[in-house]
């Protein structure tokens, strides 16, 4: 029989303030196998760690429970500390009763029963324990980016310097994300263009990166230093080894009826086209819904004008397979679509636009060269109303409940800008909250109202329409003075909310990594795990964790980087040794299980068996080790039982069912 001890933390109050911590001690002491029990204050910390190595040494413990916090938190921590003294660390169990239960119940009577019976399952799964031992498993020396906006780039910058392989992987003809379509940054009102472009530069220019533009990520296999992707390289119907960028071909094209993404369709491109002046790589890509050519057969004139001799209208799209240690996700967002609000006229009036429209409208690479004029008649505005939280911290059906956290900065610089060139257009901004949590943004926002006397209205926009003068009117209620306003303008900005890029939730399930409500990512644990995903060797960057600013995106970017440059300085990783195991003599070869399997570790093999006597081949299934994460899955999913998982076998969770019922 085992000789297990049971330590209960108190977790400071956080557990000892529910649960009588006393009391479990004294039951638990009472269950077959348990030689040993013990309460203590920090069980985490060093001398808690000490009091349960010496009880191990003392007591020739062969398994030990640990009733605290969330295995997630610390049980590393104490299969550390057990292995230390020559307990295996795969005896070691923990009971969560504070997140489980502590947490969650009111009344200390319940709680306390309910951790008696949570560390009851813990000890009868204990008693079943076996020791394991981890395997090893090679890491190859290359990290993948899936997204090649700012947190790509940086993340693959910051990788790349420290002396590994990167690959970027942007679906779009050009890196630079969302940040290349921005006029200035806050708060300081750099130019980002100028900050953003020797980026993109030097992430083509590097050694150690490969960019895969126009590009989209197929397939992933394989398990944390091992991962085995398809790249599927979509055709430009352009030679990027002979295209020089000249443009001759994009001004010849007679195609022009695409709307122009770049300038969110405020103007028209050519069916062959380069994103924008500085895009990189600054290569043409054809658009084959809008080409004359492969709608009729006809035209060509791009590929006669051509002097490189780049086009190449026979060019297919090219499958890469490549192996990478750790990936990297930095899909970035887009712009909540608005079209829902129809109470703000954006589907009926070209004078109704979102911020990202207002910022190519001012910026001297946009549709109106830098000009700000209202996109109905190109002529200059004298009154402009912000509405913010436009899908933001919206409760209906419509929008998200979530807020979008940049828009009342950028609103703010808009204001700004727009009253620092034309001093003569009077700007309104209507705010449900001013929030300006970042270093600087409280100040900068003041500026706007103090410095630039922008009209900040707090109070919530019920309607627009379009008034006798041509122009728009917008009817909302001051909350502050609880009076109706009503006040015409010339145009209308919506502040819209930011959500995951289209395609996150394809790339989530090729990762079986985890989203929340909203698509994002979500992190393996908010405080001590912000970059890493629950799947290991995925990390996340930037915006498709949750909203946040440029300075922010960096810094994770950053951070990212290290964490996946610390895994592939590693030659070696330790495999989980709690994988899947098939019982042979059980298994029938239907498949089931490796269907499941979402890491592809089961195949099935024909083998020798010897059942009671009779040998005979069959079909059975067989499990890579090496890739099985044990999720459990195929466990679940076996029809006669066959599988089953190390650590977490059938007998043992019926064992915990036993003691939890008893």
């Amino acid at each position: 029989m085992q000789r297990i001890g049971v330590f209960v933390c108190w977790c400071g109050s956080n557990i000892a303030a529910t649960v009588d911590v006393a009391k479990v001690v004294e039951e638990i002491k009472k269950e077959p196998g348990v030689v040993y029990a013990q309460d203590y204050q920090y069980m985490c910390s060093e001398a808690g760690q000490l009091l349960v190595k010496n009880a191990i040494t003392e007591h020739k413990l062969t398994g030990v429970v640990i009733c605290s916090c969330s295995p997630r938190m610390h049980e590393a921590t104490f299969r550390k500390a057990a292995s230390s003294v020559g307990l295996n660390p795969y005896m070691v169990e923990v009971a969560n009763i504070r997140e489980q239960c502590s947490w969650i119940h009111k009344d200390r009577v319940e709680a306390t029963e309910k951790a008696i019976i949570l560390a009851r399952a813990a000890v009868a799964k204990v008693s079943l324990n076996a020791p394991l031992q981890p395997g090893e498993s090679a890491v190859t020396k290359r990290a993948l980016i899936i997204g090649g906006g700012i947190a790509g780039i940086q993340s693959a910058l910051d990788i790349a310097d420290a002396g590994y392989k990167v690959d970027i992987v942007e679906r779009e003809p050009t890196i630079g994300g969302k940040m290349a379509q921005l006029d200035k940054t806050f708060p300081t009102l750099d130019c980002a263009a100028c900050i953003l472009t020797p980026k993109m530069v030097e992430a083509a220019q590097h050694e150690n990166i490969t960019l895969y533009t126009y590009s989209e990520v197929e397939e992933v296999k394989g398990f944390v230093g091992n991962f085995d992707v398809k790249i599927r390289k979509k055709a430009r119907y352009v030679d990027e080894t002979k295209c020089t960028g000249c443009a001759v071909c994009t001004n010849k094209c007679p195609s022009r009826k695409a709307g122009n993404e770049f300038n969110c369709s405020l103007d028209k491109r050519g069916a062959i086209y380069i994103p924008f002046a500085q895009a990189v790589p600054n290569v043409a890509v054809i658009d084959t819904e809008h080409c004359i050519h492969f709608k009729t057969g006809k035209c060509g004139l791009c590929e006669k004008n051509c002097s490189a001799k780049a086009i190449n209208f026979d060019q297919k799209d090219e499958i890469i397979e490549e192996k990478y240690g750790a990936i990297v996700v930095a899909t970035g967002y887009q712009i909540s679509d608005v079209t829902k609000y129809d109470e703000f006229q954006y589907t009926e009036h070209p004078d109704v636009v979102t911020s990202l429209e207002l910022e190519r409208l001012m910026n001297a690479a946009g549709p109106t060269k830098g000009t700000l004029l209202r996109p109905s008649n190109l002529e200059h505005p004298k009154d402009i109303v912000f509405i913010q939280c436009v899908g933001s911290r919206d409760i209906t059906s419509r929008g998200k409940c979530y807020c979008s956290k940049i828009c009342c900065m950028y609103t703010a610089k808009h204001a700004m800008l727009i009253r620092e060139k034309y001093p003569d257009v009077n700007v309104h901004v209507f705010y449900i909250d001013v929030r300006t949590p970042g270093k600087n943004f409280d100040e900068f926002y003041r500026r706007a109202v103090e410095q630039y006397n922008v009209d900040y209205i707090k109070g919530m926009v019920g309607k627009v329409y379009e008034n006798d003068k041509g122009g728009l009117t917008v009817r909302a209620v001051n909350l502050i003075t609880n009076e109706r306003v009503m006040i015409d303008t010339d145009m209308v900005v919506l502040a819209a909310a930011i959500e995951p890029s289209k395609g996150v939730k394809k790339v989530a399930s090729m990762l079986t990594a985890s989203i929340d409500t909203n698509n994002f990512l979500t992190e393996a644990h908010p405080k001590l795990k912000p970059v890493e995903s629950p799947t290991a060797g995925v990390f996340l960057s930037g915006v498709c964790q949750g909203p946040k600013d440029i300075p922010e995106t960096v810094s994770q970017a950053g951070a990212a980087a290290v964490k996946v440059v610390g895994l592939l300085a590693k030659d070696k990783l330790v495999t989980n040794p709690c994988t899947a195991t098939p019982n042979e003599l059980m298994c029938n070869g239907c498949s089931s299980c490796e269907k499941v399997c979402p890491y592809g570790a089961i195949t099935y093999v024909e083998k020798l068996v010897n059942d009671h006597g009779i040998k005979e081949t069959r079909r059975i299934a067989s499990v890579n080790s090496a890739v099985c994460q044990g999720c459990g899955a195929c466990t679940v999913a076996c029809p006669s039982g066959a599988m089953d998982l190390k650590g977490f076998s059938n007998k043992q969770i019926m064992a915990e069912v036993d003691a939890i019922c008893r």
